[in-house]
């Protein structure tokens, strides 16, 4: 492999960019306006859950609960009921998402040493909100009814549980969802990129000339993905800076060993669009099969979206040829756990395995000769 060649191919590459304003536009633009839009749209956090209360009590008791849930900060109490009959209506509208529910004689239960009932209804046609809301409400229930007074004495609870969380102290869904979309974002990019590149010689009849050069296909390959390497490169940086000025998500780990794993990464996503690039010969096409290579499975099959534990067999099966899946493990990683090599050698490896068969998948496939 001659490098005068394979830097020939490179500043080839980098004159068609710069002669195209909406590759350059979706190499750098696109990248920041995804993890703007997605980080601040995509939210796991469930708060100012709904609430209604139909308080049958109106006593001192109840009130005080009412306003524990009030001041816990999930939940909203939008409305007050008078009677039973209006919560069907009210969850039929969905004008909550919770009715709490507190009968007669809450007070006198309580103070007669004996079980109150409470009744907590949920609409369940988000049952993901339904669950978390019902945990949230079990939660304030548990922390209110510890403070509870009986027979004039306060309760001590035999056990006293404290909960201390690592790596995201705040809970915050931004902190997970941050560092996922820079690998998502990244593979969706980086193949649509390069899809387009042989597809646009064959298209612009330039292949004909790179045909008559004597370039190797390793060298060809190369040349046309270093420039978009090098964007890659540029776009994880400005994206996990993004991450950390705009949405302060903590970066704890090696800034060097994410930028030696994203190339990696990045090789083996360039390499795939390259592939694509060869077998389409079109840039309609390429485009499309590179959408449907990457943004489909990533998404949804590498652990980003949805819990890959939870989905059928088959699924979780297919998720292992997920390249993002395991680059995920590695920004998450390295942003909130701080961990090194000797925690993600594994992910490295794969993403070394990954770069290869990029590359190698677009050299075998991409031909020189004229049809």
């Amino acid at each position: 492999m001659s490098p005068t060649r394979l830097l020939a191919v490179a500043r080839k590459e980098l004159l068609q960019l710069r002669r195209d304003p909406r590759s350059l536009m979706l190499a750098f633009a696109l990248p920041v306006l995804l993890l703007i839009l997605f980080g601040y749209a995509i939210s796991w956090d469930v708060r100012d859950i709904r609430a209604a209360v139909l308080d049958q009590d109106h006593s001192a008791s109840s009130r005080d609960l009412v306003d524990a849930f009030r001041s816990s900060g999930y939940f909203t109490i939008v409305r007050f009921l008078a009677r039973s009959a209006e919560t069907g209506p009210l969850l039929e509208r969905g004008g909550a998402q919770l009715i709490l529910v507190i009968p007669p004689g809450f007070e006198r239960d309580l103070g007669a040493g004996r079980a109150a009932p409470l009744q907590a209804i949920l609409d369940g046609s988000d049952a993901n909100t339904a669950t978390i809301a019902q945990g949230y409400a079990e939660a304030v229930v548990r922390t209110w009814s510890s403070r509870a007074v009986l027979r004039g004495r306060s309760v001590v609870p035999p056990v006293d549980p404290e909960t201390r969380v690592w790596f995201n102290e705040e809970l915050a869904s931004r902190n997970m969802i941050v560092p996922g979309l820079v690998a998502v974002i990244m593979m969706i990019i980086a193949a649509m990129l390069t899809s387009l590149t042989i597809a646009r010689e064959w298209e612009r009849g330039t292949m004909e000339q790179l045909a008559a050069t004597p370039v190797s296909r390793l060298e060809v390959v190369l040349g046309k993905l270093l420039p978009y390497l090098a964007i890659g490169l540029i776009d994880v940086i400005v994206s996990s800076v993004l991450g950390v000025l705009l949405f302060k998500v903590p970066f704890r780990g090696s800034a060097a060993l994410l930028m030696l794993l994203s190339a990696c990464f990045l090789t083996g996503a360039l390499g795939l669009g390259l592939f694509i690039s060869a077998v389409a010969r079109s840039q309609v096409l390429a485009t499309q099969l590179a959408m449907i290579a990457t943004f489909l499975p990533t998404l949804l099959l590498s652990g980003f979206m949805f819990s890959i534990r939870t989905m059928p067999a088959a699924l979780r099966a297919i998720s292992y040829l997920v390249p993002a899946r395991y680059f995920l493990v590695v920004t998450r990683g390295i942003f909130l756990k701080g961990v090194g090599l000797e925690v993600l050698a594994l992910q490295g490896l794969l993403m070394a395995v990954f770069a290869t068969t990029g590359l190698g998948l677009a050299v075998s496939r991409f031909r020189k000769e004229l049809q």
